[in-house]
């Protein structure tokens, strides 16, 4: 039995929908060598890191209580300082999401009376909270602390408004400005290594002293380098997205200048204590691991978002990114313009996963977020975005955003899923 037959037996996957899924899939399979190149580019930097270094099995011992001379822990560091082109890194199982760790960098380096700037305009939900332009006051904000907050949106075509920053660069006191890659839950583009590179080197032209923090979430390993290879002070993102390889069950990082790393490591333990104690409790292996696999990792995730693309492009929908632009991130958005489109495409996507394949996502209220969600994502680590699955606010126009797939064969499966389910459901 062929794969096409096994798909309309096993799964109830019509003629039509195959023969859409193999055009597509023939469609986009030249763009599949530039994501390859730097797949093996990004995987020769990590190879000769752990060469460097010299990587032995005795860096995967555990440690207990407070962790002191953890060999294994202060290597990783040392390994991800050198994929990144950083003066330092701080890489623990510990931060508990990327917004934990990227909470981690704003508190690290911001004083009271400090003023950020986002340049990329308002970032990712569940940092609104923390910044503290959303939520109560008196519940530990940036805003409490008497750090001010001010954002800077983009032009309609989704680039820096560079008047603007220079105006406020100019007039205020800034201390930082923050800059965020990926898209979020907007509707804009993603900006690459390379452009972020560009944004520092306007701030610093102008104010030298302000520092350049990034989100860097869904962004590593996608481009040739990351952003503090461009000039970044700082930059921060998830292990359990890209740079954990779908081995790594939590964590985050932070990597840039050396002085900066430590206020971070500060702040995740305490003055006086930083980086020196922490106990890995066996949690060393599956974070080398996961970095060993991130590069082959984060290309099947880009394959993946392609062939969405091209599928819901040939379906009508507007993607963003197109089935043939460039890509800087992982996540693939569409506007699927009703609530039952995208609950319909997250059921679909639930049930082309390996975990909790037989579950229904339903819309529902989620600490950070200001609107219902509904999150498919059927993955061996609970949250894993760089495994397959897809979100999004139910709020027009319904976008859904769609991220990850440790392997292409079992994600291209959720997008025959996605496209089975929106079909059943009669949205399409």
């Amino acid at each position: 039995m062929g794969k096409n037959e096994f798909l309309k037996e096993q799964f109830g996957v019509s003629e039509e929908i195959i023969n859409l899924i193999d055009s597509c899939e023939m469609e986009v399979e030249p763009q599949f060598k530039r994501i390859e190149e730097i797949a093996q580019l990004c995987e020769m930097k990590v190879m000769k890191a752990f060469s460097d270094n010299r990587v032995s099995s005795e860096y995967f011992i555990a440690s207990s209580g407070y962790g002191t001379d953890d060999i294994g822990r202060d290597m990783l560091d040392k390994i991800y300082a050198q994929v990144f082109e950083a003066e330092d890194a701080l890489v623990r199982y510990n931060f508990i999401s990327g917004t934990h760790t990227l909470a981690t960098m704003l508190f690290a380096v911001l004083r009271p009376n400090d003023l950020v700037v986002a340049i990329t305009g308002k970032p990712y939900d569940t940092l609104e909270e923390v910044v503290g332009i959303t939520g109560e006051a008196g519940r530990g904000s940036l805003k409490d602390f008497g750090i001010d907050y001010m954002q800077v949106d983009l032009k309609a075509d989704s680039n820096p408004d560079y008047d603007a920053i220079k105006k406020v660069l100019t007039e205020k006191k800034v201390k930082a400005v923050w800059i965020q890659r990926s898209k979020g839950y907007g509707e804009r583009k993603t900006f690459s290594a390379e452009e972020i590179g560009e944004m520092i080197s306007f701030v610093k032209e102008i104010s030298p002293d302000t520092l350049c923090l990034v989100d860097n979430c869904y962004g590593e390993f996608v481009d040739e380098k990351e952003p503090t290879a461009y000039g970044a002070d700082l930059c921060g993102g998830s292990l359990i997205k890209n740079a954990g390889g779908g081995i790594a069950p939590s964590g985050g990082y932070i990597a840039g200048k050396a002085e900066l790393v430590e206020l971070c490591a500060n702040r995740l333990s305490t003055v006086g204590v930083g980086r020196e104690n922490g106990a890995t409790l066996g949690m060393n292996k599956p974070l080398y691991q996961g970095l060993f696999f991130a590069p082959h990792v984060v290309s099947q995730a880009l394959k993946t978002a392609i062939l969405c693309a091209a599928v819901y492009e040939k379906l009508g929908f507007l993607v963003e990114p197109s089935s043939k632009e460039v890509r800087h991130d992982i996540i693939q958005s569409i506007k699927l313009r009703s609530p039952e489109a995208l609950c319909a495409f997250c059921e679909g996507i639930q049930k082309g996963s390996p975990v909790d394949a037989y579950a229904t996502p339903i819309p529902s209220d989620m600490p950070g977020y200001s609107d219902k969600v509904i999150m498919a994502a059927g993955a061996f680590n609970q949250g894993s975005s760089i495994e397959l699955s897809a979100d999004g606010p139910m709020r027009e126009p319904y976008m859904v955003y769609m991220q990850g797939g440790i392997t292409y064969e079992s994600a291209k499966l959720g997008i025959i899923m996605s496209v089975n389910s929106m079909k059943t459901k009669g949205v399409i």
